[in-house]
């Protein structure tokens, strides 16, 4: 029996392994980035940036872009892609005829980093579970059925290298964790190099240093602690805060946004906001797809992150007469947002289950306040940004949240296999039935090298 379960969880391993790639190489070849959340902001953005290297460096300003406050490290990719186009091909309009190119080598590199961040959390796993194998099954069903994921990398976005350094940011915790915060230049080095990575990759990654600062008053020995996290925390700063004191200078703000900010009060939001009527959570499980959610938190982020309630991607709302089932794909992410409830409710009870078993373990408290923290800060944001119909709430914003509890919840997953087999082969089977029955979600809708 038990080597049938090994070979099980084997088997899964391969198969959700393969499909993902599929996914990936799919989505390359039928989803233009272009066609992304405020994309045409984002181009402006690579184009300003690319227009001065490899000479210069200049940061494009709201005046060329409503993009401006975003930091830089995202658009690097794109930007080197379309300077090395402009010397290769002949054109009258280099601008425009090497979007399309640097959009997909963006797609391309974007997906690779994924890969790696999964690999990297698979070996920080091994780590911290004491396993003789990379193999984490458990892990990658879990991460694997965010359809999130897929439509996030498929944009010119900078939360792909959040999560790229989030996956080294988690292993450098776990390592200065075991080495019990000693001083170590190499080490507080490399963690200073991660945290300015994050800095400089989109904003919400401040979230991931909050949970550090409130610890600092839970953590023992305290000094080595302080020390480790001070010097390497002043090293991030060396290297990422040029940006934010340049958007402090222009605009007066650390953290500048292209909305005006309201004051700050719950009162900004309505009241379904926060807890919408039942006509309006119905269209949960019956038509997620936008308006039917209008301005509801939780709501929109629940079928924007199993499904995709903006239509950009599985909807295609900008091109209703082109996207493949727009009669039925309503219906179709009704069903999507119904089976993952099993899912989200099984992620958030093994978290649980994790925190209370291991609270005494910095890694686990760390991973437990980043997902509040960085939680309750979005919610926070969309507070003090209202809009009438929510456009601020995407699951793309905020995903640190969800691979945190991805991997968090995949701890007592492999423990489960080594406890009870019979238990964890049949989440496990239902887990891939959820993911074979979700997996349009994770596919663009758009037809082969479609161009708008």
């Amino acid at each position: 029996m038990k080597r049938y379960d090994l070979t099980l969880s084997k088997l899964v391993f391969v198969l959700i392994s393969l499909s993902s790639i599929y996914v990936l190489i799919y989505n390359i070849f039928h989803f233009n980035p272009i066609l992304g959340y405020d994309a045409e902001a984002h181009y402006s953005y690579v184009d300003f940036l690319s227009r001065y290297l490899p000479n210069d460096i200049k940061l494009p300003t709201k005046n060329d872009t409503r993009e401006f406050f975003n930091p830089p490290l995202g658009y690097v990719v794109p930007a080197i892609a379309q300077v090395l186009c402009r010397n290769i091909i002949e054109s009258n309009n280099f601008l425009i005829e090497c979007q399309p190119i640097y959009g997909k080598v963006t797609q391309i590199f974007q997906s690779l980093l994924y890969i790696a961040t999964i690999m990297i959390n698979l070996y920080t796993l091994k780590l911290f579970n004491k396993s003789n194998t990379f193999l984490n099954t458990g892990y990658l069903i879990l991460i694997s059925l965010f359809a999130v994921n897929y439509r996030t990398l498929s944009m010119i976005r900078g939360e792909p290298y959040i999560l790229f350094f989030l996956s080294l940011f988690l292993l450098v915790i776990f390592k200065a964790e075991k080495n019990h915060f000693h001083f170590n230049f190499k080490f507080i080095f490399s963690a200073g190099v991660v945290i300015a990575c994050i800095a400089l990759s989109r904003q919400w990654g401040f979230f991931l240093f909050i949970p550090l600062i409130y610890l600092l008053f839970l953590q023992k020995p305290k000094k080595q602690y302080f020390l480790f996290w001070l010097y390497s925390s002043f090293l991030g700063a060396l290297f990422s805060s040029w940006f934010y004191i340049g958007l402090y200078q222009k605009y007066g703000s650390f953290t500048a946004f292209n909305m005006q900010s309201e004051s700050f009060s719950f009162a900004n939001q309505s009241r379904q906001f926060y807890i919408p009527t039942f006509n309006n959570f119905q269209y949960l499980f019956t038509k997620p797809i936008r308006p039917n959610l209008d301005n509801q938190f939780f709501s929109i982020l629940y079928s924007d992150v199993w499904g995709d309630y903006w239509g950009y991607f599985v909807f295609t709302s900008r091109f209703i007469d082109i996207g493949r089932n727009q009669e039925l794909i309503g219906d179709y992410l009704a069903r999507v947002n119904l089976v993952s409830f099993f899912t989200s409710t099984l992620i958030i009870s093994f978290c649980f289950i994790v925190f209370r078993k291991y609270k005494s373990n910095f890694l686990i408290k760390y991973l437990n306040y980043a997902i509040i923290f960085s939680l309750l800060g979005y919610l926070l944001f969309t507070i003090n940004y209202p809009t009438t119909s929510g456009d601020t709430i995407k699951s793309t914003y905020i995903i640190q949240v969800f691979h945190l509890m991805a991997f968090m919840a995949s701890i007592y997953f492999y423990n489960l296999k080594n406890t009870n087999q019979r238990i964890y082969n049949l989440l496990l089977s239902l887990l891939v039935i959820i993911y074979f029955h979700n997996f349009e979600s994770y596919l663009s809708h758009y037809p082969f090298n479609f161009l708008p």
